[in-house]
């Protein structure tokens, strides 16, 4: 089976950690091994903390850091990732059967090849999606939108997200 890939986009706090995270629970139930890659736009941040170890190793020069606890491994890379592409991203979550991308609104927005789940907390921000994002698979949120008549299905993934879990997989068997 070749590795699925979904994009899952929106706004900030629109729900797409929360997407992904029931999407994960349930199919990591059914079987799959499942990756997630999170984009942060904040161009300072970093998971190493100043003082920490890893992060003495990484100031003294080192550019592959790899954490060795009990119950995980951790590698840090220090690069540019800003010009990265999809495979590039996509390397780094080889044995995966599903991969979960949130955020990266610029480098997945137009890629046809790659159906996207989109986080949503507003009618407006289904418009824009719409002209925005293509494939949409599905829209996610807490939104009351049975009064728009989209196309595209709406689910509540807090209420049901077996639905929004079966189609994901439907894509994956594809595969």
């Amino acid at each position: 089976m070749k590795t699925t890939v979904i994009a899952v986009v929106g706004s900030k706090s629109s729900g797409k950690t929360t997407t992904i995270e029931a999407l994960t629970k349930e199919l990591t139930k059914r079987g799959y091994y499942v990756a997630a890659v999170k984009h942060v736009p904040e161009p300072k941040f970093t998971i190493d903390r100043e003082g920490k170890d890893t992060w003495r190793f990484a100031n003294s020069g080192a550019k592959t850091i790899v954490s060795v606890a009990s119950s995980e491994i951790a590698t840090i890379e220090k690069v540019d990732s800003t010009a990265f592409s999809l495979e590039e991203i996509l390397q780094r979550c080889k044995n995966a059967d599903l991969v979960f991308l949130e955020g990266f609104k610029r480098l997945v927005g137009k890629n046809c090849e790659l159906p996207k789940i989109v986080a949503v907390e507003s009618p407006e921000e289904i418009l824009q999606a719409l002209k925005t994002f293509e494939p949409i698979l599905a829209f996610t949120g807490l939104l009351d939108i049975e009064t728009l008549n989209l196309k595209v299905p709406y689910i509540n993934v807090l209420k049901n997200s077996e639905k929004i879990v079966n189609m994901v997989e439907k894509i994956a068997r594809k595969n």
